[in-house]
Formats: C-alpha cells, sequence, structure tokens
C-alpha cells in the first residue's frame, strides 16, 4: 500500500503470501496460514529446483539452518529468542516469520525501561470502568493477550531491555500457556485467558546488551535461543545492502542505479574497519558503532538522498565518504580520531594504488571530519 510510510509484512507481500497458501498442499502446524516449508520459502526465497510457476524473491540473507530452527521451534511448545549484534537483521526476521505464519506481524510489545506488566498482559479502559464496572468488555488486552487469544504469534522486542518483573511474568505466559485476572469473577472461567493452539513468541535480544537486565535461567529455558552472527561474506552483504537500497529508491521514486564501484568501497570501508575494531586493545580504540550491515545501509540511503536532493541526483564517493563519517562518528574526538587514522592509514595508501573512487572517497572524507573537528 503506497499510502503507508512503512507497510508491514503481510501487507506489503500480501500478493505473494495469497498465492503461497492457494498452492500450498503441504501439513501446517495448528492454525498456521503456510505451511513450514512455505514459511522457510517465504523467506529464503524460491530456486529453481522448487519448480513454481514464479518466482519468490529472498526477503532475510542469513544462513539456512537459522530460519528452519526458528520455524521448527514456533512450531513446539517453545518460545523463540533470535538474539545477535544490532543490524544483523533480528527483527526483520522476526517480522518475517510472524507474517508468513499468522499474517500478523504488528502485535508487537517494545522492551524499555518503562516496560511493565500491562504491556504484555492486560489494561483497563478507566472509562468503561467507572460506567460499567471491570469486566471483558472494559479490559484492554496486550498484543501478547491478543496473540494467545487467537492462536497467533505475539513478538517481544529488545527482551532484555525490561525489568526482571516483566521478564518473571513472560516466564508464566510461556509456562502456563494462560493469563489469570483476578479482578474478574471466576464464575464462566471469564477470570482465566488461556491461549489456543498456534500461540507463540517471537523475542529479541541485543548481544551488546548483556548486563543491561539479564535472562534469568528459568526465562532462558523457555526459549529456543538462536543466535544471528553479524554477516561477514561479502556477497552475502552485498546482496543485503541492494536489496534494501532498491526498497528505498523504489519508496522515493528515484532513478539511480548503485555504481559497483561505489559498492564495493562501502563493502571494503566496513570490512577494514571491523578488522581494525577486532584488534584494538580497547574500547576506546574501537568506534562506538556496531558497523553492522543495517549501518551500511544507512550510509548508503543517507549519500543516495543527499544526493539526489541536494545534489547532481547521482550517487559520488565523496558523498559516500561524508555520509559515513556522519553516521560512524558518534563521540568526539575518539571516533574521529579513529576514522582520520583509518582514511591515513589505509583509503590513502589505497588510493594511490588503485585511483579514482578511491581518491574522492579520501578527499570527502577528509572534508566531512575537518567539519566535524
Amino acid at each position: 500500500m503506497s499510502d503507508l510510510l512503512r507497510a508491514p509484512a503481510e501487507i506489503k507481500y500480501a500478493e505473494e503470501l495469497d498465492w503461497l497458501e492457494s498452492i500450498d498442499d503441504h501439513p501446517k502446524p495448528f492454525s498456521w496460514r503456510l505451511s513450514p516449508k512455505m514459511v522457510r520459502l517465504f523467506v529464503l526465497g524460491s530456486e529453481r529446483a522448487d519448480g513454481l510457476d514464479r518466482e519468490v524473491a529472498q526477503k532475510w540473507f542469513g544462513d539456512r539452518s537459522f530460519v528452519e530452527r526458528s520455524i521448527v521451534t514456533l512450531a513446539s511448545d517453545r518460545g523463540l529468542l533470535l538474539i545477535g549484534d544490532p543490524g544483523t537483521g533480528k527483527s526483520w526476521l522476526a517480522e518475517l516469520l510472524a507474517a508468513a505464519i499468522s499474517r500478523n506481524s504488528t502485535q508487537v510489545v517494545q522492551g524499555t525501561a518503562g516496560t511493565t506488566e500491562d504491556h504484555i498482559k492486560y489494561s483497563w479502559n478507566v472509562s468503561m470502568v467507572i460506567a460499567k464496572g471491570q469486566s471483558r468488555a472494559s479490559m484492554i488486552p496486550s498484543p501478547i493477550m491478543t496473540a494467545m487469544e487467537t492462536g497467533t504469534i505475539g513478538r517481544f522486542e529488545e527482551l532484555t531491555r525490561s525489568t526482571s518483573d516483566v521478564q518473571d511474568a513472560l516466564i508464566s505466559i510461556l509456562s502456563e500457556k494462560y493469563i489469570s485476572v483476578p479482578e474478574l469473577d471466576g464464575a464462566d472461567g471469564e477470570n482465566i485467558v488461556f491461549a489456543k493452539p498456534g500461540f507463540s513468541v517471537i523475542a529479541t535480544a541485543n548481544s551488546r546488551d548483556r548486563g543491561v537486565n539479564d535472562l534469568s535461567s528459568a526465562l532462558k529455558r523457555r526459549f529456543n535461543f538462536v543466535r544471528i552472527p553479524v554477516v561477514t561474506n561479502k556477497k552475502s552483504e552485498a546482496e543485503i545492502v541492494r536489496f534494501r537500497t532498491e526498497e528505498l529508491l523504489r519508496r522515493h521514486r528515484i532513478e539511480l542505479d548503485v555504481p559497483p564501484t561505489l559498492l564495493d568501497v562501502l563493502l571494503r570501508s566496513f570490512a577494514d574497519l571491523r578488522a581494525s575494531a577486532a584488534a584494538a586493545g580497547s574500547d576506546d580504540e574501537k568506534l562506538e558503532s556496531a558497523l553492522s550491515t543495517a549501518e551500511q545501509i544507512g550510509v548508503l540511503e543517507d549519500s543516495i538522498l543527499h544526493g539526489n536532493f541536494f545534489g547532481e541526483r547521482t550517487l559520488t564517493a565523496r558523498t559516500l565518504a561524508a555520509s559515513l563519517v556522519g553516521t560512524l562518528a558518534r563521540r568526539e574526538p575518539e571516533d574521529l580520531a579513529i576514522l582520520n587514522k583509518y582514511l591515513h592509514g589505509v583509503v590513502e595508501p589505497r588510493g594511490k594504488e588503485e585511483g579514482g573512487a578511491w581518491l574522492e572517497f579520501l578527499e570527502g572524507g577528509r572534508e566531512a571530519i575537518a567539519k566535524l573537528a
């Protein structure tokens, strides 16, 4: 739908999901809209061996086994916890899985320090309670409770950002598969909301948040862990960046081809900076950025939009360098010093050797650092 800033996956790929459902003759667990095989195909895309009448585009780029383990977990009675560094595609994978299984990926709780039990259980419509008293009609179910009642997938983003009280409440939901509502009369079972078959929870956690609100051993036992690593394969990373960038260009109706040489400059720059971070002896010698694929996409998007709105409607190495510095320089002067060292120690010699885009990238980076310093 073009009138939405960001359509959820079930709307964005509605026509494709309808088609997959129409040809799906494989067994489906519970109330799933697609079978496990079709869920995997929707996420990872089709291959010639699948023998389909149309191509299904790949939407998540990563190891096939991660997707398969995730699907198998959701078909069991355990929750799924996707854990990894920022920008590794955990939330996107969770959204795709929920869209394919339940055709609803919007039953989401965002974990923060301010998240309370009400956010994962229920709250009350105060006006209705004053007028008619507490009843199921005056109760406001959380996204997780709604998922329980409908037998669908609920999502919990940034689980380790929420407090131990909230995590303890989730243990009960995952274990008992019901929520008690003590404010209601127990007659006719109105004071208990039971989960229907098909209900499960996909949670995500940032591995860099370890120590913020560590998960208890009891909660860990309720989840199957799937660790999503940072994409380091250059080919896979290039595919992810192209996929996301093409979406941006379509949304803004921008007609622009990203030159392969500039995409290579971006990929190699991030690879260099990751190698430097891995070899650093202390945090002060590392960029604060996680140098994730998502940040690469952000750098490329920023430079494309800047060139389209304020430049010559083209992507240049100079604009790319300015976007990279602007995105990654979060601490001053530490990050600026690290980027300056990279430009002089790596980009400058490479520019002398290879010339072309690297020389322009060097000049653009120097200018950006000089403006921020």
